[in-house]
């Protein structure tokens, strides 16, 4: 059995051994530093790595399909700065000094405050890339244990010392961006050292787990008991389950498995004033409000999550990818309504209008044999040609079916019916394993677009059934005229796909890029364009956010959001349990 002794014995050992996220990731992007999308010397774009189904290999349609719908012009490549400039740390010499006493990792290196004081929205990815940071975090810490947490949280209340909690800093909401009137000292909690699984019942199929843990090492550590958590957002491999709780996340298998807050229990954060945890764990309580919603999407204003015990599943017995192809979207988007009211309802199920089918069959890796070649020239035909499909506006639904052999193949029954009411055939599971594989593509693309003067970024909704095709038709025109008034010369992409179901409605996102060479000012321009898409979603119906969550970028709107009164509520509890503004993200309110 781990001793507490023990326990904290492996825990200094591991900080003595620390080695910086920027070894593995990149310093100046998305992802794995071995990964990324680059042009050959054949002019054609191909993935480096190993990592990915796609990795190692070239995409021979991919750049030109890119020359043809958004402008981009190849032979103009800006390369992105090699190193981030920062200002220099405000420093707390005390608060330095007495800190590592207990924590064994503060460092001041700039690498490691550049790579912690940003997130992945397009505003700071420029920054990253081209620009300098005008705050900094001053310092970052890597708390191994409950008690190095509880003794950071007194020694910054003492000091009057900022702390911004920091778990896989992929939000695309400036989470992290900090206020450069902030004069204090900013510490930057990285909580990746917290990355156990501590307890799992199998009988009560709850498992305790530590905060910082990435969802790919939480799926490892859970297989180990034979068990999942199931929990997959698109940036599964570097986010946080901390970083789920603080935004309220979903994942594309929430059919399953559920939103992040149908998945916790209980969640334990440690405040300026207090350790808070629900101590019931039954299935449901009825002593008032939930106190868990009162930490679910704090997004870091309250504190510091620590760990929270969470329901997990057995490992699925199957697992098929399929995918559906339909004539066009009206027909695939009332498939989604029909599956959604009656609950039909794979793990993932999402459907990609024309423009992202056709930007996942440009993906298309070169052909391994001339016979699959001929394969699929055979079944392109039979599709067009037999079935009258239009090219220029069929669109796909990817499937992921996870659970028991006889629940798989009822819920194919059941999916392929409403299908073939809806003009549906199906395509097979090579295109289900692109349209997945593309999920995990999307951020390592828009990277190496920036770099050939593309702008791309998506936003999310939520939006009852009634609304759905208002939204679909009203945002894409709302952005290509913010496009236009802004002098924006070739069509942008912009491009929509249903991606979660429920009975009342779905969430959507909206993709959308243009070609912004020649531009004064690129960023300036995309976030005013971001605005208004925004406001043409809530005028439509549509949440401000289905699961990115709020952060600075869109707090603006929360107003509007919430109300007044909710938002009174969230400014006297931060008022109550953090007096001093320790945790100054100012995200929210």
């Amino acid at each position: 059995m781990e001793t507490p002794k023990k326990r904290l014995n492996i825990i200094k050992q591991q900080l003595d051994n620390h080695v910086p996220k920027h070894s593995w990731f990149k310093k100046d992007g998305w992802g794995y530093q071995d990964t990324k999308f680059k042009i050959n010397n054949q002019g054609l774009i191909e993935i480096t790595g190993d990592r990915y189904v796609y990795s190692g290999k070239t995409l021979p349609s991919f750049a030109k399909w890119i020359q043809d719908v958004v402008g981009v012009d190849f032979s103009d490549h800006t390369p992105t700065q090699t190193h981030v400039q920062v200002p220099p740390p405000r420093n707390n010499q005390e608060f330095l000094q007495r800190v590592q006493e207990f924590c064994v990792v503060a460092t001041e290196d700039d690498t490691e405050r550049a790579f912690h004081s940003h997130g992945h929205s397009l505003q700071e990815m420029f920054i990253l890339k081209f620009g300098r940071f005008e705050r900094a975090v001053d310092v970052v810490v890597y708390p191994g244990c409950e008690e190095h947490v509880k003794g950071l949280v007194n020694l910054a209340n003492e000091l009057n010392v900022v702390l911004i909690p920091y778990g896989g800093g992929t939000n695309v909401t400036q989470a992290l961006l900090l206020d450069s009137s902030e004069e204090r000292t900013v510490c930057s909690v990285d909580m990746s050292k917290m990355n156990h699984v501590r307890e799992v019942n199998l009988e009560s199929r709850i498992a305790v787990v530590e905060c910082g843990i990435s969802g790919k090492e939480l799926e490892e550590e859970l297989s180990k008991y034979g068990m999942c958590c199931g929990h997959e957002p698109d940036s599964v491999e570097f986010s946080t389950l901390g970083g789920w709780i603080s935004t309220r996340a979903s994942g594309m298998k929430k059919n399953v498995y559920g939103n992040i807050d149908d998945i916790v229990i209980t969640v334990r954060i440690v405040t300026p004033t207090g350790i808070w945890e629900k101590p019931c764990k039954g299935p449901r309580t009825s002593t008032g409000p939930d106190i868990n919603h009162f930490i679910m999407g704090h997004e870091g204003l309250f504190g510091i999550l620590t760990q929270a015990s969470i329901k997990v599943k057995p490992l699925p017995e199957t697992k098929v990818y399929d995918s559906i192809v339909f004539p066009n979207f009206d027909h695939g988007s009332k498939f989604m309504y029909e599956c959604g009211i009656n609950y039909v309802r794979p793990a993932s199920i999402r459907l990609v209008d024309n423009l992202q089918f056709q930007f996942a069959i440009a993906l298309k890796p070169a052909q391994d044999s001339q016979f699959k070649a001929f394969i699929d020239s055979v079944k392109k035909y039979f599709v067009t040609n037999i079935k009258g499909f239009d090219p220029h506006q069929m669109c796909a639904c990817t499937l992921v079916y996870e659970g028991s052999k006889d629940q798989v193949e009822l819920q194919q029954k059941q999916v392929n019916y409403y299908a073939s009411k809806n003009r549906g055939m199906r395509a097979g599971p090579e295109n289900g394993i692109r349209g997945y594989f593309l999920t995990f593509m999307i951020a390592y693309i828009r990277d190496f677009g920036m770099e050939y003067n593309l702008v791309a970024e998506s936003f999310e909704a939520s939006v009852p059934w009634d609304k759905l095709k208002l939204l679909l038709t009203s945002v894409p025109k709302r952005v290509e005229a913010a496009c236009s008034a802004r002098g924006i010369k070739k069509k942008p992409f912009v491009s929509s796909r249903i991606t979660q179901l429920y009975d009342t409605g779905a969430c959507v996102y909206i993709y959308f890029a243009f070609f912004y060479r020649g531009m004064e000012d690129p960023v300036k321009a995309y976030s005013e364009i971001e605005e208004e898409a925004r406001r043409e979603i809530m005028k439509c119906g549509g949440s401000l956010s289905h699961h990115h969550g709020v952060g600075k970028l869109r707090k603006e709107f929360m107003h509007e959001a919430v109300g007044e009164p909710a938002l009174s509520m969230l400014r006297a509890l931060k008022q109550q349990v953090d007096p001093k503004n320790i945790f100054a993200t100012r995200n929210l309110i």
